[in-house]
């Protein structure tokens, strides 16, 4: 039996993430998703939207049909 798996290239937020302390997120989606570690990728409020800055992935959570995702933003383009 497979698990349904989702490779991501941009973290899409939808304004659901939650400040842990400066410029450290974290945000948490249905499903299993993987996110490249270390390397920066865009920040986005929806998958149509502007890019609104650059984060790096710092730690993956996989479980019960969830990811955690605790990133952190290093670059910011928009304030909105």
């Amino acid at each position: 039996m497979g698990m349904p798996l989702e490779f991501q290239t941009l973290i899409v937020t939808k304004g659901k993430e939650k400040r842990i302390k400066d410029n450290l997120f974290i945000l948490e989606k249905e499903g299993y998703r993987i996110y490249p570690i270390d390397i920066p990728i865009e920040v986005r409020r929806t998958l149509q939207s502007e890019a609104s800055g650059e984060a790096v992935v710092k730690k993956l959570e996989l479980a019960d049909n969830r990811t955690i995702v605790t990133y952190e933003l290093i670059s910011l383009h928009s304030t909105n």
